[in-house]
This record gives structure tokens, sequence and C-alpha cells, in this order.
């Protein structure tokens, strides 16, 4: 079974830095693409960040800059790094994985960015 537990979110101020990891199972994360997806209370789920299976990455205009996405194949696990977080950024962040035709989604992890 593919499983993604996602860890690290919290409540801090803007100007703060986070990051979240992502910890696969049942799959070898390092053969597929995997992204950061984020939703906030009524608006559509939008992509983050994605990174390749050979480590190139593509980041959403909103993030560029501030957020890095990478991967650890020996931890089979993806990181959001976060920084210079603003209040829009609040949201439920989520990681993706798609095998075999089939997507996968992590339960996600609460970033607030408050003052």
């Amino acid at each position: 079974q593919v499983q993604l537990v996602e860890s690290g979110g919290g409540f801090l101020q803007p100007g703060g830095s986070l990051k979240l990891s992502c910890a696969a199972s049942g799959i070898i994360s390092s053969f597929y693409a995997m992204a950061w997806y984020r939703q906030a209370p009524g608006r559509q789920r939008e992509l983050v960040a994605a990174i390749s299976s050979l480590g190139s990455t593509n980041y959403a205009d909103s993030v560029k800059g501030r957020f890095s996405i990478s991967r650890d194949n020996a931890k089979n696990t993806v990181y959001l790094q976060m920084d210079s977080l603003k209040p829009e950024d609040t949201a439920v962040y989520y990681c993706n994985v798609a095998r075999r035709g089939s997507v996968y989604w992590g339960q996600g992890t609460q970033v607030t960015v408050s003052s």
C-alpha cells in the first residue's frame, strides 16, 4: 500500500520559515515525480512545487524564490523548505505522487501564517 505522511506544519508569524516533510512507504519514491499542493478554505487545491525523478523542479509563481522542493532518496522522503512565509501561504499542504495511473495523497499538514 502506498502511503504518504506529511509533517512539519505549524503556526508562525510572517517572514518565518518551515520545512515540511513527506515520508513515503509502499513505493520507491525516487522513481517518480512528486509534488506539493496546498488548499486554503474556499479555494481550489493548487500545485505549489514539483520534483521529477531526476531532480528537476518547478514552482508556482506565487512561491518562486521563497520555497524549495528537494528529495532524500535514502530516506524515501520529499521536503518543502518554505522561507519568507506570508499570510497568503496559510493552507493545508499535501504531498502527491502518481504511479501506474493511480494518484496518492497524504493526509496533509496545516501551515498557518499570522501575526
